[in-house]
């Protein structure tokens, strides 16, 4: 062998050590998001059972005694104090589940297939009748939505959160509207838009808004714990697109995804 050949020898194995290694390590965080996983699902949970459950066998306790002493203030503040708990434990519940999807959105296999935009959003909409409460949304749906290459269930997860969170915000709206259109986008994209007329929220903090655990609203004021965002940037990702978010305080929010033509994934 010339010297030429050896020195391209040389890098080839290089190249083919770096490469093991590269898969080791990719290896490696496979295991490690496992065991997060499993440490999600079931250890941490386990003690978050412990607090609901024993935190209600104290307050049937206390329910127990003598009206007169339930009635004490002592006692009334130790319900409040176990209310507290309960709904903290109960918050971190709600905590875990988004971080569990979260991980599954970036580890499930991607089965792509053309997926009609309209068809998927009607879907969407069914799944959250009971977010509607009754109310009589103004639903404004384009009908020349685009066709996009995705995984349907992801997508469909993404859908549920852009419109849950657009009912959500437009519940003090008397007239509440969500518009959904095709958006114009470069060549290789399909863009489109949720709209809605609700509380909006302050552009200066635009760029948390998709953070995981990250709210714009007080708990009391709107519920959630602030991953739906996170989980549909993650999918979004996932397929190669891009999500991003205007709004004005009071005047509404806009929520635009593009999509690319042929999926990066």
């Amino acid at each position: 062998m010339n010297e030429p050949d050896a020195t391209a020898g040389q890098e080839l194995q290089q190249l083919r050590a770096e490469l093991a290694r590269s898969q080791q390590q990719v290896a490696g965080m496979a295991a490690a998001q496992e065991e997060f996983l499993r440490a999600v699902s079931h250890d941490l949970r386990a003690p978050l059972r412990h607090v609901t459950s024993y935190g209600m066998l104290v307050r049937e306790m206390l329910g127990d005694l003598p009206p007169e002493v339930v009635q004490a203030p002592g006692v009334q503040e130790a319900l409040g104090f176990l209310a507290t708990m309960d709904q903290s434990a109960r918050r971190m519940g709600l905590m875990i589940d988004g971080l569990l999807a979260l991980v599954r959105a970036s580890r499930a296999p991607l089965h792509l297939q053309p997926v009609p935009l309209g068809s998927a959003i009607a879907q969407a909409r069914a799944a959250l009748v009971a977010a509607e409460d009754g109310r009589a949304v103004d639903w404004r749906v384009d009908a020349a939505l685009p066709t996009l290459q995705a995984d349907p269930v992801l997508l469909q997860e993404l859908l549920v959160q852009l419109l849950g969170n657009a009912l959500k915000f437009t519940r003090p709206v008397a007239q509440p509207c969500i518009t959904v259109q095709t958006d114009a986008a470069p060549a290789g994209q399909a863009a489109f838009t949720v709209q809605d007329n609700g509380v909006g929220f302050d552009p200066a903090r635009a760029g948390s808004l998709f953070g995981v655990f990250q709210r714009l609203h007080r708990e009391a004021e709107f519920d959630g714990v602030g991953t739906g965002l996170a989980l549909c940037r993650a999918i979004a990702q996932r397929h190669g697109a891009q999500i991003s978010a205007t709004a004005v305080p009071d005047g509404g929010c806009t929520v635009r995804v593009a999509w690319p033509a042929a999926s990066a994934a």
